[in-house]
């Protein structure tokens, strides 16, 4: 593990070769702390919502409201964590995909000693991810509503249509398939 300024810092699990500003389409997983059932519970193959619960939905629909080149696809709020997909679509970016959700990144490869992207600034996975995970936290904390998240988020870029179209059918059959699930502890 490595240190920064005398303290460990966990490293970045974030593709090195790819900057994640860029349009593409990402899928995002965020868990709770400790996989805490914060968010509800599944009843019957159907998420049923904590106040929590409804509150992160809520907060959710409204990320395209604060990030301007961002739409969502599919996602899905269960007890404790969410799965959902970000769309980004700049005018004038880099790898410029028209209005297509997908990216081709198949042939990119992370070359040592050349420049890591470092994704600062507004509209980036990481920014957007960080900026919602604080909403949903204020908003529980005004509440006096019991939260936390685990640190960080996991992502994935999707490379094509195949893609994109098999985790679309993931998340939306996420709640029924809740019994087999690796987040249900």
């Amino acid at each position: 593990m490595a240190k920064f300024r005398g303290k460990y810092r966990i490293e970045s699990i974030r593709a090195q070769w790819w900057n994640y500003g860029w349009n593409g389409a990402y899928f995002i997983t965020i868990c709770t702390k400790n996989r805490n059932h914060y968010f509800g519970e599944i009843t019957n193959g159907k998420m049923v919502f904590s106040s929590l619960g409804i509150i992160a939905d809520i907060l959710w629909h409204e990320i395209p409201n604060h990030s301007k080149f961002v739409s969502l696809g599919e996602f899905v709020v269960m007890p404790n964590h969410i799965h959902g997909l970000l769309l980004i679509d700049k005018p004038d970016n880099p790898t410029d995909t028209g209005h297509a959700p997908v990216v081709d990144t198949g042939h990119a490869l992370y070359l040592p000693g050349k420049t890591r992207f470092q994704n600062i600034g507004k509209n980036t996975i990481s920014s957007i991810v960080g900026s919602y995970k604080s909403a949903v936290t204020r908003h529980a904390n005004r509440l006096e509503i019991e939260n936390g998240w685990q640190a960080g988020f996991h992502d994935h870029i999707i490379r094509n249509h195949a893609e994109y179209n098999r985790i679309e059918n993931y998340i939306i059959k996420n709640p029924q398939n809740w019994d087999d699930d690796k987040f249900n502890n």
